[in-house]
């Protein structure tokens, strides 16, 4: 039996290069949205919903129902616009159960006090490896594939996986691995994990930045392409090369322009941290920690 083949609708960020998607049941006007955006001015501490309107623009435009938002883990590049797409269109929002593991991190890093859960219970669903849930009539798998973060998860929804910062386009490799909770090693398993799916799957990824030579942004291709083609993976490199390219290459990069501010907000469900004594919210800078 051939597998359902949802239809992929992306919003693309070229702020934070982040990939976001509605998924629809092609049997329903049912739809998943999968890693949403919610703008941020770090300089002047604003955000805006310009990313998420138009995202809620296409859903009622085309009379869509939002079963789910998603996140495929925890990002440091991009805050979450979870919470404001469920107000405005419902849906429940779901993310790994190794959330707990995040949460319990950097909430020691922020410093983020006892009022501050760490059980997960911002999140409407935790899922864990094998888990299953519908979007309509359709079926979304769960795997876990942990490296990037701990609480990584790539969902399977017929023939599309959403592969979120595990693998890029095949010109791009991989995600880095040297967050709190990372490895390269551990990262090497889970891409084992997706590229052992059906050659013809299409891979939807959470991030591009243009690899060298290309002049535009991309985010879909497969199985079988980042089998043969991924520079981190793929042609039959070992995992011993991969381990030694990614730890060397990780002590090379900067952290992520948005990373303090996405952190405190997406272990929280996208919600801000509570407002203080005098109604306004802040965000912590810790000096020296990351």
């Amino acid at each position: 039996m051939e597998p359902i083949k949802p239809e992929v609708t992306t919003f693309f960020d070229e702020y934070t290069f982040t990939a976001s998607y509605v998924v629809k049941d092609p049997n329903s006007n049912k739809v998943a949205i999968i890693d949403s955006v919610l703008d941020f001015d770090y300089a002047s501490g604003h955000t805006d919903t310009k990313s998420a309107d138009k995202i809620i623009a296409f859903i009622k435009e085309n009379g869509l129902e939002v079963d789910w938002i998603l996140e495929t883990h925890v990002h440091a590049d991009h805050l979450s616009a979870a919470p404001y797409l469920q107000e405005k269109l419902g849906g429940k929002i779901g993310i790994g159960d190794h959330i707990t593991i995040v949460q319990n991190t950097f909430g020691k890093i922020f410093n983020a006090g006892t009022e501050f859960q760490r059980d997960g219970s911002q999140f409407d669903a935790l899922f864990k490896e094998g888990d299953s849930f519908h979007i309509g009539q359709m079926r979304a798998d769960v795997l876990h594939t942990p490296g990037h973060t701990p609480a990584c998860l790539t969902y399977v929804i017929g023939d599309a996986a959403f592969v979120g910062d595990t693998l890029f386009m095949p010109d791009f490799g991989t995600a880095r691995c040297d967050f709190p909770g990372g490895s390269a090693e551990v990262m090497w398993e889970s891409i084992q994990k997706i590229l052992s799916l059906p050659d013809e799957t299409r891979i939807f990824v959470g991030h591009d930045y243009k690899a060298p030579g290309r002049d535009y942004f991309a985010w879909e291709s497969t199985v079988k392409e980042e089998k043969e083609k991924n520079i981190h993976v793929g042609g039959g490199k070992t995992k011993e090369d991969f381990i030694r390219m990614r730890t060397e290459r990780d002590k090379q990069l900067a952290m992520p322009r948005l990373i303090i501010p996405s952190i405190q907000v997406n272990m929280r469900a996208g919600h801000m941290p509570p407002a203080e004594d005098n109604g306004t919210v802040y965000l912590k800078v810790p000096v020296n920690v990351l």
